[in-house]
């Protein structure tokens, strides 16, 4: 089983339109409300691939039911430590050149009571959880040393994957961790350096395997992906594709990722997949996950090439 774990539940209101002016009156040309999280968005992955899947994490009383649906009609199984308030609301504004704009909430406090509960959740859970994937923010106030935390409660007998950015990072990555999964950006910034060519960016890639990580999956966005575990590297370039959304390609990359970790994948194989899924998802409208048939169309037109 593959477990995620969710500290930040959000409902993603993705709105579409021609451009965005700053300081003008935008109109609206689509909108879509979905209920996930990055933790939430990879079980749904890993379900949809045919994975067996389990989620916990933190959920809010005044609209987390609406999660509980979302996850139900998609057949996760979850569990989740409640709290007051309610989750938060992330806006998401694409414009006709495919350019995204994110503005995130904060969501409300959460109570070192409930921190304990989600640590506790997680100690039981990963027992009998091949994988446990830790993934994305935190709450409000909560210290990104919390992700150590958690990674330190994943029981012994289960991998562990990554995907946090910062501080957080760096403080599961002090615990081990069997995976870690920032895009570009994320690297850049948690090491506070530009990356400015494939040296620098396997050098980048080494600091945190030097850090704890046993394999790095480095997301390239639309460029495809590199993974290395220190003796090998690995190069996956995406094809081309009409992309309709951007988000949740990290987690449909996770989800494939975690799943190959599960089977005992090559490094190889594991970074086509993790391709495969998040060229899927950009190309899949309407979801933040992505279509088993149109992963399995791309899956098969990838090529990997050692670096």
């Amino acid at each position: 089983m593959i477990l995620t774990v969710c500290m930040s539940p959000c409902t993603d209101v993705t709105i579409e339109l021609d451009s965005l002016n700053i300081g003008r009156t935008n109109v609206v040309k689509s909108k879509m409300l979905t209920f996930g999280g990055k933790a939430l968005n990879v079980a749904v992955g890993v379900k949809r691939l045919g994975g067996d899947v389990y989620t916990t994490g933190l959920m809010y009383n005044d609209n987390g039911y609406m999660f509980e649906n979302a996850l139900d009609k998609e057949n996760v199984p979850f569990s989740f430590v409640w709290n007051k308030g309610r989750a938060r609301e992330n806006y998401k504004f694409i414009d006709s050149r495919s350019m995204l704009t994110e503005v995130n909430d904060v969501g409300a406090e959460v109570s070192k009571e409930k921190l304990e509960e989600v640590l506790d959740s997680v100690k039981t859970l990963s027992a009998r959880s091949a994988v446990t994937v830790l993934s994305g923010g935190l709450p409000r106030d909560v210290s990104p040393e919390y992700y150590g935390r958690l990674a330190d409660a994943v029981s012994g007998n289960s991998m562990k994957i990554l995907d946090a950015a910062g501080q957080r990072m760096f403080s599961a990555l002090h615990r081990g961790v069997d995976l870690v999964k920032p895009n570009l950006e994320e690297l850049e910034n948690t090491l506070g350096r530009k990356i400015m060519d494939k040296e620098d960016m396997l050098s980048a890639c080494h600091e945190l395997l030097d850090r704890g990580a046993k394999r790095v999956l480095l997301s390239l966005g639309k460029q495809g992906a590199v993974i290395t575990d220190g003796v090998e590297a690995y190069y996956c370039k995406s094809i081309n594709v009409a992309v309709n959304s951007t988000v949740g390609a990290g987690d449909a990359m996770v989800a494939a990722a975690a799943i190959g970790l599960e089977q005992g994948a090559s490094l190889a194989d594991i970074l086509k997949s993790g391709v495969a899924a998040g060229t899927a998802r950009v190309m899949t409208n309407g979801s933040t996950s992505f279509l088993k048939e149109r992963y399995t169309e791309v899956l098969a037109s990838l090529y990997v090439t050692q670096i």
